[in-house]
């Protein structure tokens, strides 16, 4: 099947029409998009429910075109989108530097490490991390660049829970490209060891959670998985004698995380996880404190005593059976059937229920930090709720799978509160965040897994409430939606715009749920076709003038301007016929969706030359801006500054050669309309 739009672009949906002889009632086991196939897992999934809602609007855009301002609305937020990452992004390659916030933020951001990702995800042994992170304090002058750079990244990940807004965004953005260019360093023989491995297990976590850029994380995470079989990882550290218990131990923590990792980003990019677990004989990592690992022979804590590695190992008894669901739903030789759906529920909920024994045990033993446990939960609903989606599309039809539909709902609903509990967001300065407000900013300021799973779950209730209010239509007396399934939708759009706020370029989250809810008050008002088109067009429109004010507040702040001067045009330095380049590695997933046809639009003029009244000098990413050879040039007018008789203008130029695409853009500023008319001409000179 395929689905087309001037919004969303071209999409082939990949059905099982063995499950069921009507079409819309087919299982989904894929979608290509693009030139990239995505499993059942990956969240354009969710959004291919959704596809019909998205499409009501296209008459309208057909009909209004540019003259839309909802069409209007989303160009602005591409191109202050462009803006911000271009901004925020240091050159590459970006050198290892010495250069560290004060001690006083260094404390906080490792502390906010240590508490969070890695009482999860084991990478470090803290004790020896901590030694050298005061050596280095000490002696500041000549500092170790391999661990210097696990510090940078070890910062950047703890920034991310640091405070609602992510306000150490661009520094962390930074800190991993520096990481990242140390590590790509032409030296092999001195990049082998576990040092190394714990290196790349950071960028692999900062770069994902910090949304850096780069290859998609699967692909990394598959690199790393071969790079530490290939250091022999993979074979239990028992075969080598004469080894320490803390190099035993971190032989084991560190190939585990290795594969928690790999599992991860299968589940996020619906790739197949490519891993057996005939792959290995390494055993799970001792129950010790890291402290123990310092003495000769530590004897390994009690099953009821919580020590730093019981969380990990709860979470590690799980994964035989998250794994066969991701094998499951991604693997291409998959068979897919609902009995055997049923069968990985029952294995992986008996799991869950033996996970909750053990941290219930820890948490009464001593203590284990709440962030732990919420965590877990998270990942726990995320492989249960997946196991179900792939059936949830055919259950709003077929009473076959109302356990599915039951299923995917309340473990949407747990991932939600998680995700968005009811606490103030905001600490007072220098309080420690609670453990709510660690997993809540993780998953709000945060990219990749846990976002994805949290806006899955907001839309997946949609499409219930969706489905309710339809089945209601049919029936007499009034129409009755669930309060907590209500909220939830509510409560999405609020949250979306804070992800905006925390530094979150794309607008195209809030605008979907914006539209979403429209739709929903229209159904269940009873408004007829029109009249919801209108509705939901009126939302999308809202919500691109909502996700505009804020982008130009970051566009502000990147220039160091402070909210008044939002409308200032960017300034373009001509004088050294500087370059401005956009990296392309920093577009979200979220941006591949809109069709570049959408984007472009009719303002599109074929042009052999384009004249730029003033800026003859100024240079795009390749060649001079005002000598382009044919092409398509993109032109748009703001008239947000014309008191001060100034134009915006985004120039875009899609070269196409040989079937590549290269895009350039320049922000220039016009003082005359006439100026505007010069560049919409193109060819005049």
């Amino acid at each position: 099947e395929t689905a087309h739009s001037q919004i969303h672009g071209i999409f082939h949906i990949h059905r099982d029409t063995s499950s069921s002889s009507h079409p819309a009632q087919a299982i989904t086991r894929g979608v290509t998009h693009k030139a990239r196939l995505y499993g059942q897992t990956h969240w354009i999934n969710v959004v291919a429910l959704q596809f019909h809602s998205v499409d009501i609007i296209e008459p309208y855009l057909k009909a209004a075109n540019e003259s839309s301002r909802a069409f209007a609305g989303m160009q602005r937020c591409k191109a202050l989108a462009r803006n911000v990452k271009s901004q925020r992004t240091p050159p590459w390659p970006c050198p290892l530097t010495a250069q560290l916030p004060a001690r006083s933020v260094a404390d906080a951001l490792v502390d906010g490490y240590l508490r969070t990702t890695e009482t999860v995800y084991r990478v470090l042994h803290i004790p020896t991390f901590r030694s050298e992170y005061e050596t280095l304090w000490a002696s500041p002058g000549s500092p170790d660049p391999g661990f210097l750079a696990q510090l940078k990244l070890v910062l950047a990940i703890g920034a991310v829970t640091l405070d609602a807004t992510f306000s150490l965004r661009d520094a962390a953005t930074r800190w991993v490209l520096e990481a990242q260019t140390w590590l790509s360093h032409p030296k092999y023989k001195s990049r082998l060891g576990i040092a190394c491995l714990q290196t790349d297990l950071l960028l692999l976590i900062a770069r994902e959670l910090v949304g850096a850029g780069g290859e998609p994380v699967w692909v990394s995470s598959g690199a790393l998985l071969r790079k530490a079989m290939q250091q022999g990882l993979h074979r239990d550290p028992t075969h080598i004698p004469g080894r320490t218990t803390l190099a035993v131990e971190m032989h084991r923590r560190v190939w585990h995380t290795v594969l928690e990792l790999a599992l991860q980003a299968s589940m996020t990019s619906g790739g197949p996880p490519l891993i057996s677990l005939d792959d290995f004989d390494t055993a799970p990592p001792g129950d010790f404190d890291d402290e123990q690992l310092l003495v000769a022979e530590p004897v390994p804590s009690l099953d009821e005593a919580f020590t730093q590695m019981s969380v990990a190992r709860a979470l590690w008894t799980t994964f035989p059976s998250r794994l066969a669901v991701a094998k499951f739903l991604n693997d291409l030789v998959s068979v897919g059937t609902y009995e055997e759906a049923l069968r990985l529920d029952a294995a992986l909920k008996a799991s869950l229920k033996d996970l909750r024994r053990l941290l219930r045990g820890a948490e009464v033993a001593g203590g284990a930090p709440k962030f732990e446990i919420l965590a877990v939960q998270f990942v726990m609903h995320r492989y249960v709720s997946a196991l179900h989606v792939a059936f949830f599309g055919p259950s709003l039809q077929e009473a076959t799978y109302a356990f599915s539909r039951n299923a995917v709902i309340e473990t949407s609903l747990k991932i939600w509160r998680a995700a968005n509990p009811v606490l103030p967001m905001d600490s007072h300065s220098g309080e420690q965040a609670t453990s709510e407000q660690d997993l809540a900013r993780l998953v709000l300021c945060g990219s990749g897994f846990y976002r994805t799973v949290a806006i899955q779950a907001a839309l997946l209730v949609a499409v219930e409430m969706k489905a309710q209010l339809e089945e209601q239509q049919e029936s007499f007396g009034p129409v009755l939606l669930r309060p907590d399934l209500v909220s939830v939708l509510e409560d999405s759009r609020d949250w979306c715009l804070r992800c905006m706020k925390a530094g979150e370029t794309n607008a195209k989250g809030h605008l979907l749920v914006s539209a979403l809810l429209a739709q929903i008050d229209a159904i269940r008002r009873g408004l007829s076709g029109v009249e919801m088109i209108a509705e939901v067009v009126k939302a999308a429109e809202d919500s691109g003038n909502e996700a505009v004010v804020v982008l130009e507040e970051m566009v502000a702040r990147g220039r160091g301007e402070g909210p008044g001067d939002v409308s200032q045009p960017m300034p373009l330095d001509l004088s050294s016929g500087a370059e401005m380049e956009l990296p392309l590695e920093a577009i979200d997933d979220w941006d591949f969706m809109v069709s570049e046809r959408f984007l472009v639009g009719a303002s599109t003029a074929n042009v052999t030359r384009c004249q730029i009244p003033s800026l003859a000098s100024a240079k795009g990413s390749r060649t001079g801006f005002d000598d382009y050879p044919a092409g398509m040039c993109s032109l748009s007018l703001e008239r947000s500054d014309k008191a001060r008789g100034r134009f915006f203008v985004d120039v875009w130029v899609v070269m196409r050669e040989g079937g590549d695409g290269e895009n350039s853009r320049l922000r220039c500023s016009c003082q005359t309309e006439s100026d505007f008319a010069n560049l919409e001409a193109g060819p005049a000179r």
